[in-house]
């Protein structure tokens, strides 16, 4: 069980002298912790001065706290240095405890301006942004010499109209985030993945159907195995069918209804919504067929949880779709034939592998909001310390 002055206080090895105040609270203290030169480590010193010393500590609900502490000045007997002494929980020259601070950049990052928290502590706001970064720096340094996570999901999202996008990487074994790059293009990141630690470690990325990320993943991921996200590539099917039924059926872009049913999984319907959409298709023979070859399809890509044998007889079916699509002459179809094709092996891991880049998305919502708090960040380095301090675990 804790001593009552390291309950009140939240600091170890400190005795309570006085305490007097109502709105404002002041607390004569005194460290019983020995002194130990900052040179040598020594513990044999001569006492040359006494004086108080008085820095903000963390506030009592709405009444703020001050601490007046007992200091003295040392002359070190072993290697003749002079040195005041030191508290445990505040740094040295520091007017304000490490709890206070905390305090304060835990309530900035949980949404409240550095206008009010700088009326509130009687604080400058500049203030205020330097203990952010001073803190989140702190945090990060512990995970700087972190490797590659096991398992990667790349992705990317829209920073700022000025530098464009940015790359996520996500540790999808752990559910955080990694690290966050500037830029998308292979160009720009070459530099960041050539000096990365651990990449040899690194054994399944998953990522969208983009060809810089996946050039990047062979390049410089030797050992690891690329899955595509199961929703990016059910959606690149669901806009090229849907391109293609506009191009027949002029009308079929003004009557929403049907527009969702042709969307819909058709083992999703209710009986009410299948004759319907049967009574649509029936009138569009070209549209059914193409319904019935997008459902089949649709059903391929959902297989989950094969083994290595089970995946080989779905491979077949693949490329059997994949060459009907591109034989088709109709302008999105064979666009879809032909990354069918180029993508098949990552798509057919899909059927293996059950990870996605939905936690991925899940931190970019969260990374909306760390941007929309801050009313946006002009300087990339600090949304990439904010992002990896609050998403990194």
């Amino acid at each position: 069980m804790l001593p009552l002055e390291s309950s009140l206080l939240g600091l170890p090895r400190y005795e309570l002298l006085s305490m007097e105040g109502r709105t404002t609270i002041r607390i004569r203290a005194r460290c019983l912790s020995p002194p130990e030169c900052p040179r040598c480590q020594g513990q044999k010193h001569w006492i040359k001065d006494r004086f108080t010393r008085t820095f903000r500590h963390e506030d009592w609900g709405t009444r703020r706290v001050y601490l007046e502490m007992e200091a003295r000045k040392f002359l070190c007997r072993s290697c003749g240095r002079s040195f005041h002494e030191r508290f445990p929980g505040v740094l040295p020259r520091r007017r304000y405890s490490e709890a206070f601070r905390r305090s304060v950049v835990w309530a900035h990052r949980e949404g409240i301006p550095q206008r009010v928290l700088s009326r509130q502590h009687r604080l400058g706001q500049a203030t205020v942004e330097r203990w952010t970064h001073e803190l989140t720096e702190v945090k990060l340094r512990e995970r700087e010499s972190d490797f590659c996570p096991r398992i990667l999901g790349i992705d990317e999202h829209f920073f700022t109209r000025k530098d464009g996008y940015a790359t996520t990487l996500c540790d999808l074994e752990h559910h955080r985030i990694f690290d966050v790059v500037l830029g998308r293009s292979q160009e720009k990141l070459d530099a960041y993945f050539r000096h990365l630690l651990g990449r040899s470690r690194v054994e399944l990325v998953c990522m969208d159907l983009s060809g810089p990320y996946r050039k990047i993943v062979r390049d410089f991921f030797p050992h690891a195995r690329i899955v595509t996200d199961r929703f990016h590539v059910i959606r690149l099917v669901g806009r090229a069918f849907r391109k293609t039924w506009a191009a027949i059926d002029s009308r079929l872009p003004g009557e929403p209804g049907l527009r969702s049913l042709l969307r819909a999984h058709a083992w999703l319907l209710t009986r009410d919504q299948a004759a319907r959409l049967k009574e649509y298709l029936d009138r569009h023979p070209v549209i059914g067929v193409l319904h019935a070859m997008k459902n089949g399809l649709d059903r391929l890509l959902l297989v989950k949880h094969r083994t290595r044998r089970q995946c080989r007889a779905l491979i077949p079916r693949l490329l059997e779709t994949s060459r009907r699509l591109r034989e088709s002459k109709l302008r999105p179809l064979v666009t879809l034939g032909k990354t069918l094709e180029d993508w098949k092996e990552e798509i057919a891991r899909m059927w293996r592998y059950t990870r996605n880049n939905g936690i991925t998305e899940g931190f970019h919502t969260k990374m909306e909001m760390i941007q929309r708090r801050a009313y946006g960040f002009r300087n990339f380095e600090n949304y990439r310390l904010r992002v990896r301090s609050l998403c990194g675990g």
